[in-house]
């Protein structure tokens, strides 16, 4: 399993040169010795997330989350597995690219990337509509979210992120569906970000990273008045350039452009109240997949695509209103309603092989209205509200000949054209004080569906009809936290959660591209998908060590799949959704930390799952049970992190390791294009960063990635990660 990679047996010769001429005695990174030494220490401890250790490290039990319980709890009081992200983690620690990225190192997390500019994490086994990610409590997740990586959580600046939390496991008591394989909850920047208390304030940030060929640029400003009112604005401009690859060198039409726009006003009114008025703007272009096309390369044997080209433009606009109260009508408390406007807009430009030419896209957009508070009884503390969601689709396919000339208009895009879909639910839950040792968690929630799709194509006859659905779910949870100690510093944790998801417009209508030369086609009669999740966790925070282990088990039944039907359209593989996937997937979650000193702190963090599910490999009505799509290999992750006096200074050391992943479905065979056969070989990848404080106003960060320029994929992406790449950024804040 440690032996050395299968790369740099395939890499011969230039592994050498990249190794012995470049770096003289770092080759003996690559060997096997160093691989196993490295993997051992991974096993023998590993954050209570990767994210802010240092010295926060034995305190992290305290730290106040929200997404969990949909209200201020401890981290160490919630029943869940749980990490969270600073500000100053995205841009500083991590330097991160995207919001996919920053979520790499945390156990459970494999983050998948189809190209540059369209990651997805998987959690816990599951991506695309099967993870749900909140803005500020408003949903990002809309009725055209399709099966398998999506690029939709890519429209999320980093840089507008004040605070990011990561929830583990189902959460669709709370959110509803699709929160499955986890929660992640975006809190979004404000003029209490820029460290003001009144006047004006600003900040500046720069990011330059070598191997992405890329440039980011960032301003913000902000204003704060003694009456409580502030007013935030920030702007980012990114430049991404093609990747520049180890071994295969700089890789064609991988780079984009991406504007971000984020606005937030804030009034505080009398009695403590407050209204929050907030706009973003996304605005991706250009965005490839270039492994579909004959610029992809191969790599370790995976094929290269026909197409001459295929390009994403994305663009999304969320604009809400948002009002907060401490207290009404004297037993209601953090009372909250938020009313919001978000469009989502996608357009692909297609270039196939024979010059013949599509653009198709789809807008959508969604109007959202929630209501939340909670109320402390002698019963617990019972949070309680209800949310609405619609959402107006429209979609759209123009075809061209290879001279340019329009051929067809077409009824419908990727998704049913001038269509409806509706989500209602409320929700309660009561947090239980059992005694001093003993809490519960008991929650349940109501959930109706409803499409409406206006007009979808018959692949066969190329007729067009209209489809209506709906669907009810009542769904529970019960999670339990027991303290093991008088002091709390053993905490264990578990409960049942069970997880749920309605079909939507993209499991039903969707014409359109799936996986390398398959395209999905309509059907009807869906049912919503079911999961229940067993977990039992222990979590620890000592002196000066800390840190989480757990086990969950999920039971999949009914999960909507894509199923071969023999059939061929245009040249591509059709494939349609059947409520097939009867399966199950489990896992083991292991992260510590331990400070060596007041100034040394050592952290790790592994992850091993294992799934498998029912369903169709072949045309022929013969169900199989084999591994889940795109499983996560044995991740492991572990860092030393050097902290001056002063804080001014630190520096960190990581290696991250992944197992080689030749465990594969019949769908990850037939995908070569992405995935090698006999499947993704390991890597293990150094990296060492630095932040200092230079003055008051400017801070310089470091970081040089993959410093033996290994070259690795992450298991089912369609390209390589950047080869040794040199980040640095800059933050320059005139009033601090």
């Amino acid at each position: 399993m440690m032996a050395t990679s299968t790369q740099g047996r395939a890499r011969g010769g230039r592994a050498a040169a990249v190794g012995g001429e470049k770096f003289g005695s770092v080759q003996m990174l690559n060997r096997a010795p160093f691989r196993i030494a490295a993997s051992v220490l991974l096993f023998v401890a590993v954050t209570a997330s990767a994210a802010d250790v240092g010295s926060d490290g034995p305190q992290q039990l305290d730290e106040i989350i929200v997404t969990a319980t949909r209200s201020e709890l401890a981290i160490g009081d919630a029943p869940f597995s749980v990490s969270t992200l600073t500000d100053s983690t995205l841009r500083e620690k991590r330097q991160v690219r995207t919001i996919p990225e920053s979520l790499r190192e945390l156990p459970g997390i494999m983050v998948q990337k189809t190209a540059h500019g369209q990651g997805s994490p998987f959690i816990r086994g599951f991506t695309g509509f099967r993870n749900l990610l909140l803005i500020d409590g408003i949903r990002l997740n809309n009725s055209v979210f399709r099966d398998g990586p999506n690029q939709y959580w890519n429209t999320v600046d980093p840089l507008s992120v004040s605070r990011m939390e990561v929830v583990r496991g189902p959460s669709s008591v709370l959110y509803g569906s699709d929160a499955i394989g986890g929660t992640v909850q975006v809190l979004s920047r404000g003029y209490g970000d820029l460290d003001a208390v009144e006047g004006f304030d600003g900040n500046a940030y720069y990011r330059y990273a070598d191997a992405e060929s890329s440039n980011v640029y960032r301003l913000e400003m902000g204003y704060g008045a003694a009456n409580g009112f502030s007013a935030y604005a920030g702007g980012s401009y990114k430049d991404f350039g093609n990747l520049d690859v180890a071994d295969l060198g700089e890789q064609r039409n991988t780079g984009y452009d991406e504007k971000d726009i984020d606005a937030r006003l804030e009034y505080e009114l009398a009695g403590g109240s407050r209204l929050i008025l907030a706009h973003q703007w996304v605005d991706q272009d250009d965005a490839w997949r270039t492994h579909r096309t004959i610029f992809g390369e191969s790599w370790q044997g995976t094929t290269v695509g026909n197409e001459q080209k295929r390009a994403l433009d994305q663009e999304r606009r969320l604009t809400y209103l948002q009002w907060r109260e401490g207290e009404m009508f004297g037993f209601m408390e953090d009372v909250s309603a938020s009313v919001s406007y978000h469009e989502q807009d996608e357009e692909q430009d297609r270039i196939r092989s024979d010059g013949r030419r599509d653009n198709q896209g789809f807008e959508v957009d969604t109007t959202g209205l929630w209501l939340q508070a909670s109320t402390l009884s002698r019963f617990g503390r019972w949070t309680y509200g209800a949310e609405w969601y619609h959402d107006d689709v429209d979609s759209y396919r123009r075809d061209y000949a290879a001279d340019g000339s329009l051929t067809a208009i077409r009824p419908q895009g990727p998704i049913a054209d001038d269509s409806e879909y509706d989500t209602y639910a409320a929700f309660v839950q009561d947090q239980i004080p059992v005694t001093d040792r003993l809490s519960f968690i008991l929650g349940g929630r109501y959930t109706r569906a409803e499409l409406d799709a206006g007009t979808v194509v018959d692949p066969e006859s190329g007729e067009t009809f209209s489809m209506n659905e709906d669907w009810s779910e009542v769904t529970g949870s019960a999670r339990a936290t027991y303290l093991l100690d008088d002091a709390g510093d053993f905490r264990l944790y578990g409960g049942l959660s069970q997880g749920f998801r309605a079909p939507n417009l993209s499991d039903l209508t969707r014409l359109s591209t799936a996986r390398s030369n398959e395209i999905e086609t309509p059907v009807e009669n869906l049912d919503p998908e079911e999961f229940l999740t067993y977990e039992i966790g222990i979590k620890v925070g000592r002196d000066r060590w800390w840190g989480e282990a757990s086990y969950y088990y999920t039971d999949i039944d009914e999960m909507i799949i894509r199923t071969p039907t023999g059939e061929v359209i245009d040249g591509e593989n059709e494939v349609t959704k059947k409520n097939a996937g009867d399966g199950h997937i489990e896992g083991v979650e292991l992260q510590l930390g331990y400070r060596l000193t007041d100034a040394l702190t050592w952290f790790g963090n592994g992850t091993w799952m294992d799934g498998e599910v029912d369903t169709f490999p072949t045309s022929e009505p013969v169900k199989v049970t084999e591994t889940m799509d795109r499983e996560m290999p044995l991740t492991l992750h572990t860092g030393l992190r050097w902290t001056g006096v002063d804080g001014r200074l630190w520096f960190e050391g990581l290696v991250s390791y992944a197992e080689e992943q030749d465990d594969l479905s019949t769908r990850d065979q037939g995908d070569t294009q992405r995935i090698p056969p006999g499947g993704t070989p390991d890597y293990t990848v150094f990296t060492l960063r630095s932040h200092y404080q230079v003055t008051r106003h400017l801070g310089i960060a470091l970081a040089l990635e993959n410093i033996t320029d290994e070259d690795y994929r992450i298991h089912g992406s369609g390209l390589n990660e950047p080869g040794r790449n040199l980040v640095m950024t800059l933050s320059w804040r005139p009033q601090r």
